[in-house]
This record gives structure tokens, sequence and C-alpha cells, in this order.
């Protein structure tokens, strides 16, 4: 799976044991930066990972600040984007299964990097429903 990954330096840290992560697990990581702990601008980096996913070049996408909130907002702007805010594994789940969720978006500071790791299993792991829920998603674009 490509997944794209992108953070401000809030989640800077995370975001590079996540995409560790993910490619020891053999998913491919287009990442989008920040490469640094340096002050930064989250839009600047969520906008092209949400690009990403948009454009069908990755598969799902992750997004990492410290409250995940910012990031989130930013990825919702995207037509074509549904990114949920997650920092239990069950809301990864529902995020997926009645939200058809393609982006996740990660709470550095509020959760552990265990826990983020469990979240993201959850979040590539579960499939979409649909019946009911689908026709709730299609009810979301404006």
């Amino acid at each position: 799976m490509t997944i794209a990954l992108g953070g401000d330096h809030a989640g800077y840290n995370f975001k590079a044991h996540i995409r560790d992560y993910l490619v020891a697990k053999n998913h491919i990581c287009l990442d989008f930066g920040t490469f640094s702990g340096d002050s930064v601008d989250y839009p600047d980096f969520a906008h092209p990972t949400a690009e990403a996913v948009e454009a069908k070049k990755a598969d799902l996408g992750i997004v990492v600040c410290g409250s995940g909130n910012g990031v989130a907002i930013t990825a919702n702007k995207h037509q074509a984007i549904r990114c949920a805010l997650c920092w239990q594994v069950e809301l990864a789940e529902l995020a997926r299964s009645h939200n058809d969720a393609n982006m996740l978006a990660i709470p550095a500071r509020f959760i552990t990097l265990e826990m983020a790791f469990l979240i993201i299993d959850t979040f590539l792991n579960t499939e979409f429903e649909g019946g009911r829920h689908a026709t709730r998603v299609n009810k979301i674009s404006c």
C-alpha cells in the first residue's frame, strides 16, 4: 500500500517513527515533510499530503501534529478527503468501517507512539462496510 505522510514540527518525531514502521511493514511512503523539528505551518504539509490521496498517488494518508486538529481541518478542505482525528483504536476502526476515511490525523502530544502504531494498524486493516454507511458517505461532499 502507498501511504502519504505529512506533519508539522510537533509531529515530526512521530512521523519519522511512523514512516520507519510502515516501511518495515513493506508499505511505500510518500513523505511530504516536515523534515526537522523547526517551527513550521502545518497547512504547508497537510495540503500536499491530502493532494496525493485525492489524486490517487497514495492509497491512504496520515497527518500528524500536536493536537491532530490543524492537520485534520486542513486535509478536510479537500473535496475528496475524509480525514479522521483518532486517539483510540476504536475511533480508527469506525472511521474506516463507517465513514470510509481515507486519511488519519494523529495527535502526537496526546498519545504514545505505541498507541499511534495500534491506531495506524487498525486504520490500514479495516475495510469500509458500505451499505447504509455508503449512503451517508455519499452525502458528505458539497
